[in-house]
């Protein structure tokens, strides 16, 4: 049985190959994958398409490229069905079973978002990161730089630079290595006043999108992160995830053993069964929001740096993030 993440993929390029009007190659659809935020580089996607055509879901055309069959097409519409929401919850589950950073050696995997940069602004890009790292805007002020065709896990386009920021979903991957049940449920705009949150003003919950919901504020262009850091004043994106009102005092001691290591950013933890910065959460839960590592990336497109940004990508190495 094929990995339920290579399905997903599978899926995807089939929906990118029957979208256009003649054959396409591996690179146009590792680069509409990478737009679609598939972190994958041209190899790989060479490899699912071998499968793709072994399936005789694809037919391939000499060095031209790629079209759709009729048993793909068919192939596709059933699974369509049933991809259709859900899928960014999937994503992240799968990410957060593979972040196995520990947090009283500083090592192991944590959860990132990848941002293309040209590179022509690159300096100036990571300028601004290092600035709303430096003022607490991100949980992390680590990042990962990744060169075009430096790494098979994260695809580069021609001409960027990729900066990966430590992702807050990172926090509930520590709290279920650690014992904790943890469920991420909504991404929202953040007030903050006064150097502090005030509230959320807009929530979209993780279930039942197929577009993650710090990316969709991301492209309303919703924040003011440079605002917020310069007068205290102005929005930032944060998360919000909830644990058994039970494991309260185990996950107040497991963040503060993690911002040891600059694993930082949760706003608050919430009491039993009461919202949370006017966060809905369940009955015996409580809620714990968390600000995201793309403030910095925001930041920079506040600054009319024009960036791609991919939240929620892939999992990193954390002792091979440097501070900028």
């Amino acid at each position: 049985m094929t990995d339920p993440n290579v399905e997903r993929k599978l899926v995807e390029i089939m929906r990118i190959i029957s979208e256009s009007d003649k054959p396409l190659g591996a690179r146009l659809i590792a680069d509409e994958l990478h737009n679609r935020g598939y972190a994958i580089g041209e190899r790989a996607v060479r490899y699912h398409l071998r499968i793709l055509d072994e399936r005789g879901f694809t037919k391939k055309h000499g060095y031209i490229g790629r079209t759709i069959t009729e048993r793909g097409k068919k192939e596709l519409n059933d699974a369509l069905i049933s991809d259709r929401f859900g899928f960014v919850i999937t994503k992240i589950e799968e990410l957060i079973y593979k972040a196995d950073y520990n947090i009283e050696t500083g090592k192991g995997n944590v959860i990132v978002n990848v941002t293309n940069i040209d590179k022509d602004d690159y300096d100036n890009a990571t300028e601004i990161i290092k600035y709303a790292m430096d003022h607490g805007a991100t949980i992390s002020p680590r990042v990962g730089v990744i060169e075009e065709d430096t790494d098979l896990d994260i695809y580069v386009p021609e001409g960027k630079v990729a900066v990966a920021t430590v992702c807050s979903i990172t926090f509930d991957g520590l709290l279920l290595n650690n014992g904790i049940p943890v469920v991420p449920v909504y991404g929202g705009l953040m007030e903050m006043q006064d150097y502090s949150p005030a509230g959320f003003l807009d929530l979209i919950s993780y279930n039942g999108t197929s577009i993650d919901p710090i990316k969709i504020f991301l492209r309303r262009k919703a924040t003011s992160i440079l605002e917020a850091i310069e007068t205290g004043n102005g929005k930032m994106l944060a998360n919000v995830r909830q644990i058994p009102a039970s494991a309260t005092k185990r996950a107040e001691e497991l963040l503060e053993i993690a911002s040891k290591h600059d694993i930082s950013g949760h706003l608050a933890i919430g009491d039993p069964g009461d919202d949370v910065l006017f966060a809905p959460i369940e009955r015996g839960k409580v809620g714990i929001p968390v600000m995201v590592g793309i403030n910095s990336v925001a930041a920079v497109e506040e600054a009319g740096i024009n960036v791609e940004t991919n939240p929620v990508s892939a999992v990193m190495e954390y002792s091979k993030m440097k501070k900028l």
